[in-house]
């Protein structure tokens, strides 16, 4: 049953939505590490749709991708950047200061370079992270890879850049307040209910210690959030004693079992997004699924289980997809296969690069 409810609420069975945007507000957010993968996440939660519809929606900037919440990439849609900004910018802020503690970064070097990429973005100039580089360079600012992320990153917090229109297979960044239409301001505790509310609708059931995991918030932060909708929330008692917290909406849902099969991408929200992954995934084969550096790989889902791997292969004559199962037991009907297979190829079709 539980199971049931999170292959719904992340839009794995039935999916209800038809645009990139629908799908990345009801998500809140979706991990972007791997930019085309990340994009496959959004289509594979879609009725139909190829990767050209979600490229275009890019570009548009009905979603854009910036550090947030965690300090790694994410997809958001453009109305919710201010008000979730509010809620990490000093937490990304501070992560990226340490990871620059050695690289002799100052709080007067920092403004002088958001001075500068301000500067040089203004009037829609959407530049790639090469051309800020040496934007900086010109200025006699070092601009090694470490030191330029750190520069990009504080830039974000302070809400002067976001992602850009590609230039090819190049991301570019943008000014923000060009990008970005004003935002009505909101308080913390209204960003806080706003948060927990779109976690718990689009990943439910999850606990606390998921939602805390997933939004980057302080336990106190998450529990707060909690609180603040505490009444569109039903409890249930894990075995482990843990108390799971799932939406309202799916009290009176009929959620069938169906058998599903998914190519899931790497990075995917149905296991990055969840601190406790022991429900989906049988922890003999947690080494198959992500490593201990924070790496995901892509997966496959099996009626709600993560069951095997998948690869796509290029060659002269195409492009094919090898899967492997964790257990060589495993018997699934070959049409569920074959069609997660081509509805993947109908989607990269429109793109030569993965």
């Amino acid at each position: 049953m539980l199971i049931n409810i999170r292959l719904y609420s992340q839009q794995l069975t039935e999916p209800t939505f038809d645009t990139p945007k629908e799908i990345v507000s009801w998500m809140g957010a979706i991990q972007a590490q791997n930019y085309n993968m990340a994009k496959w996440a959004i289509g594979i939660r879609l009725k139909h749709v190829t990767d050209n519809i979600i490229e275009k929606a890019f570009q548009q900037g009905e979603i854009l991708r910036m550090h947030i919440l965690r300090p790694t990439w994410h997809f958001i849609i453009a109305e919710d950047i201010h008000w979730m900004l509010k809620l990490s910018a000093q937490r990304i802020r501070s992560a990226n200061e340490s990871f620059g503690k050695n690289l002799e970064i100052t709080e007067k070097l920092y403004t002088k370079c958001n001075r500068l990429i301000e500067k040089h973005l203004t009037g829609n100039n959407h530049l790639t992270k090469q051309e800020i580089g040496d934007i900086l360079k010109k200025e006699n600012i070092k601009t090694d890879i470490p030191r330029l992320n750190r520069f990009l990153i504080r830039a974000e917090t302070e809400k002067i850049i976001c992602s850009g229109i590609n230039k090819g297979n190049k991301q570019t960044y943008a000014l923000l307040n060009e990008r970005v239409s004003p935002a009505k301001e909101i308080t913390k505790d209204e960003a806080l209910a706003k948060l927990a509310n779109k976690y718990f609708q689009s990943h439910s059931p999850a606990t606390l210690e998921d939602f805390t995991w997933w939004s980057g918030l302080s336990v106190t932060e998450a529990r707060q959030a909690i609180d603040y909708i505490n009444s569109s929330l039903l409890k249930e008692q894990l075995d482990n004693q843990k108390e799971i917290f799932i939406h309202e909406s799916y009290s009176n849902k009929n959620l069938p079992q169906k058998n599903i099969l998914h190519f899931l991408p790497s990075f995917d929200e149905y296991l990055i997004s969840y601190k406790d992954r022991s429900e989906v995934l049988n922890e003999k084969y947690r080494a198959m699924a992500f490593n201990n550096y924070g790496t995901f790989y892509p997966v496959i889902l099996y009626n709600g289980k993560i069951s095997g791997n998948w690869k796509l292969l290029r060659n002269k004559s195409g492009i094919t997809i090898k899967t492997s199962f964790f257990e060589k037991t495993t018997s699934i009907n070959q049409h569920l296969i074959e069609n997660a297979e081509k509805r993947y190829k109908q989607f990269i079709d429109s793109f030569s690069t993965t």
